[in-house]
């Protein structure tokens, strides 16, 4: 989700047989274990002191935007746009598990293989390895350990049984797939017929996490690549393994995501609004996490609010957000100040605001990054929001 860190690992070799060492040896080979160790602890105790522990954010802190405080435990209404803080009592959603979760519809799964892509033909990151700051850049980060590399991806559908086999049907795309709680969601919203009866679709991504990984390479960059990769090549498997129709209209396609899933929901929709109009993003990653740098977007995501959607003219996008009080700051080694999520999510409200979208953002009190019971209280309202204006009725 965020940024990885570099951890310590001790390496274990098991022996084969007995090995004699004399004593005086054995002595020094004592003193130089216990000087390895207390040096690593001293380098442990040093990285844990120079990362700082994330703060609880205020969200009538000033600079922030303006938002309506909830009862404990309620949601925002779903036909309501604008700024909303949620308490610190979060209520799960209630599924009554059947089989796989699912009363209403059905799930089929499928792999796909970076052979057969021409779009992502994969890359990742070496283990154990981040990056570095580059010396005459502090907002770039230079990456050298990441190398072409094989990848599967898992990909999930659910199919609701109210769809009408031969029809054209809405559906949303997740990020970061399987997610069995999103179809378990729109199972249950559906069948009370809040949602229009759509496919849900959700896409496992190529592997790793940030910069140089085949996840940041997909998510973080600023481009419709993303867009066209599912498009084109997965999209067509959808419908040849399920045996459903999707519709072309971009009014009836909606994203979603989590952390850098958030900013690939929202980067499909801006590159591609003829493709996508409707967004989701819980702890959406609006930072400077784009790798490898593009002159047009040096700043990756944190380039929405900063510069994209104040100096355009509004697009056809209708957004929903979300992020903790204890959502993520400065998890690495950048000290750019773009590396905030909610300050990086309070100005994705602001500037929204400023050019007219229909959005809904959520502060949620009592919650850290992507936060289950947080997306556990919010995710249906948040599906409600973001498909308000489409006709909803038991056909597609």
């Amino acid at each position: 989700m965020g940024s990885s860190l570099l951890r310590d690992r001790a390496s274990h070799h098991k022996l084969n047989g007995l090995v004699m060492i004399p004593r005086s040896l054995n002595t020094a080979l004592m003193v130089a274990t216990i000087t390895c160790l207390a040096l690593a602890h001293d380098s442990r105790a040093a990285a844990q002191k120079a990362e700082p522990p994330t703060p609880t954010r205020d969200p009538n802190t000033a600079g922030y935007v303006t938002a309506r405080e909830l009862p404990d435990g309620a949601n925002a209404p779903a036909n309501e746009d604008g700024n909303f803080i949620i308490d610190p009592t979060h209520n799960s959603a209630d599924h009554n598990s059947g089989p796989d979760g699912l009363h209403n519809g059905t799930m089929v799964e499928f792999t796909m293989n970076s052979a057969d892509s021409k779009i992502y033909p994969g890359i990742a990151r070496e283990p154990n390895t981040f990056g570095s700051v580059d010396p005459s850049d502090p907002a770039q980060l230079l990456v050298t350990t990441s190398h072409p590399a094989p990848y599967t991806r898992r990909v999930a559908v659910y199919v609701p049984k109210q769809y009408v086999a031969g029809s054209v049907a809405p559906f949303i795309v997740g990020a970061d797939g399987p997610d069995r709680f999103l179809f378990f969601t729109l199972d249950k919203l559906i069948a009370e017929l809040k949602l229009p009866v759509m496919i849900g679709i959700s896409i496992g991504n190529g592997g790793g996490d940030a910069q140089g990984s085949e996840r940041g390479l997909e998510y973080d960059t600023m481009s419709g690549r993303y867009a066209e990769f599912v498009e084109k090549e997965v999209l067509p498997l959808v419908e040849a393994q399920t045996h459903v129709k999707l519709t072309k209209d971009p009014d009836g396609r909606a994203t979603m995501g989590y952390s850098s899933g958030g900013a690939c929901a929202l980067i499909m929709a801006w590159y591609h609004p003829e493709l996508y109009r409707r967004v989701l993003a819980y702890s959406g990653t609006f930072v400077n996490q784009q790798w490898p740098s593009n002159p047009q977007t040096r700043h990756g995501a944190w380039e929405f609010h900063e510069h994209l959607i104040p100096q355009n003219r509004a697009k056809p996008i209708r957004i929903w957000m979300e992020v903790g009080d204890r959502d993520l700051f400065n998890p690495n080694v950048m000290r750019d100040g773009m590396h905030d999520w909610v300050l990086a999510n309070e100005r994705m409200a602001k500037v929204l605001a400023d050019k007219g979208y229909h959005y809904q953002f959520v502060f949620a009190r009592n919650a850290g990054h992507v936060d289950r019971v947080a997306v556990d209280q919010t995710l249906a309202e948040a599906l409600e929001y973001v498909w308000q204006g489409y006709s909803i009725s038991a056909k597609p």
